[in-house]
């Protein structure tokens, strides 16, 4: 079982571990909990907990609400034990998805006046975020047993979206000193890059 499974699989695995779900209120939870630090699993929500039931590390039971009838999942023991022996691995190495720097990466190619703009929305996305957290934040848990888990994911949320817009902030600062975006005038590439160089040192 170790290494066949996908970081998604093993992630709603975790979900299951808390109580069971139907597919819409999987979903919803994904939506609040998973997607601030892996939003893959909402592209894969619907395939994965089918291709966990028929791995026989789910159950997938039919129920009928009203005229309605929905799915509900629920791990097995040997879900539960595929997902012990999963927390016992390395993580993989981290990795960021960031359209944002992407075009950052490549603004030379357009205007300043782009790179601004998305700088702008860089830091309004993470003042979003911020307030977001914020509002989880003051909710009562959703499941308390779990709320010294949920407020350690929290911090590292907050703290990064602190950073992201700290630094757009400062960044919007820069290019605005700039000529163009392909040419940043008398602006000190090189200062910048010694003084990072100096703080990995220290």
């Amino acid at each position: 079982m170790a290494g066949t499974r996908t970081t998604t699989a093993y992630a709603i695995l975790g979900l299951l571990s808390i109580r069971e779900w139907t597919s819409y209120d999987l979903a919803k939870q994904v939506r609040r909990s998973l997607n601030w630090f892996w939003p893959r699993a909402e592209r894969r929500l619907y395939e994965e907990p089918k291709r966990l039931a028929e791995a026989g590390l789910a159950t997938a039971h039919r129920e009928k609400t009203g005229r309605r009838a929905r799915t509900v999942y629920r791990i097995t023991e040997a879900g539960r034990d595929a997902l012990r022996s999963w927390l016992s691995e390395p993580p993989a190495p981290r990795t960021v998805e960031f359209e944002g720097m992407v075009k950052v990466f490549f603004a030379d190619t357009g205007t300043k006046e782009q790179l601004l703009t998305t700088l702008d929305h860089i830091a309004r996305e993470s003042q979003e975020r911020l307030t977001a957290l914020a509002q989880m934040a003051g909710e009562p848990a959703t499941f308390p047993h779990r709320a010294h888990l949920g407020a350690l994911g929290l911090q590292l949320q907050h703290e990064q979206e602190q950073a992201v817009r700290r630094w757009a902030g400062w960044a919007r600062e820069q290019v605005e000193s700039w000529t163009a975006a392909d040419d940043p005038g008398h602006w000190d590439t090189r200062a910048v890059l010694a003084e990072l160089s100096s703080r990995h040192r220290s």
